[in-house]
């Protein structure tokens, strides 16, 4: 059994990975951390998830149960996730990442701890979404220049990054496919008077509200017709399951870092 740590265990995705764990038969749940000050601190983690009591406290002292996993799912924000990923890196032990809102010089500090341990990385963990993905890269590279391309997506009303980690992902593979550079071609809010849309753009709309688990719409928008590529996310275990099989991966795995490339063979 892989002995597995959910970081931010007390959110809305760190209670849906305790809960896909609990229920796998590969992987067991063995930790589970929050910020120091949070209210729900020394809580039964299996309280906080509405599963009944586990027998295992929410903790901040990572380096205290340092022994107690394997790997650790991180879904938290960039600073923490920093935090943990030198902890892990130091002692060797795997992580899952699936924090977004990392600028360049963090992502970079991530890349570095991933010399010295595992460390998965995707913005969405769902297979589906890396599907499209691979999709949106050959419609892309078929139509060219020949198109204008729009990013739309739409997330729930507490999400605090925009526009998303996955549709900046998504921004990066047209950008390649295309040829172009997303700093310099990304146009992420459009008001007053525009002027003629400039053919290199790559355009980004974002949407929040509601409970909206995550919707992601590539437009290929072409002079008689266009070409939509979407992916919606009904529910978070669909990104807790993408995580889990990132975990299995991790944890027979060299010091490196991993996407859903590598996981999904694509």
């Amino acid at each position: 059994m892989i002995r597995v740590a959910v970081a931010g265990v007390a959110g809305r995705m760190g209670k849906t990975l305790v809960q896909a764990i609990n229920d796998s038969a590969t992987l067991a749940f063995s930790a589970g951390f929050e910020h120091a000050g949070h209210p729900q601190i020394g809580d039964d983690v299996g309280v906080v998830c509405g599963m009944g009591e586990l027998g295992l406290e929410v903790s901040a002292d990572v380096q205290q149960q340092i022994n107690d996993f394997d790997v650790v799912i991180d879904f938290t924000v960039p600073t923490a996730t920093l935090g943990l990923a030198q902890i892990c890196a130091a002692q060797g032990k795997g992580m899952v990442v699936g924090t977004t809102g990392f600028d360049d010089v963090q992502l970079q500090a991530l890349r570095d701890c991933a010399q010295q341990t595992a460390i998965f990385v995707s913005p969405n963990m769902s297979v589906g979404v890396n599907l499209a993905m691979h999709l949106i890269e050959l419609a892309a590279k078929a139509l060219g220049d020949e198109v204008d391309v729009e990013v739309i997506e739409a997330h729930h009303k507490h999400k605090i990054d925009a526009p998303s980690g996955t549709a900046v992902r998504i921004g990066e593979v047209l950008a390649s496919a295309l040829g172009r550079d997303l700093s310099a071609d990304a146009v992420y809010a459009r008001q007053g008077i525009t002027g003629a849309r400039d053919p290199k753009t790559i355009g980004f709309s974002t949407i929040r509200g509601g409970d909206i688990v995550g919707e992601h719409t590539v437009l290929f928008a072409g002079d008689g017709e266009r070409l939509e590529i979407t992916h919606r996310a009904h529910s978070r275990n669909n990104f807790a399951q993408g995580a889990l099989r990132a975990v299995t991966l991790v944890s027979a795995a060299s010091p490196g870092w991993y996407d859903m490339q590598d996981l999904l063979g694509i």
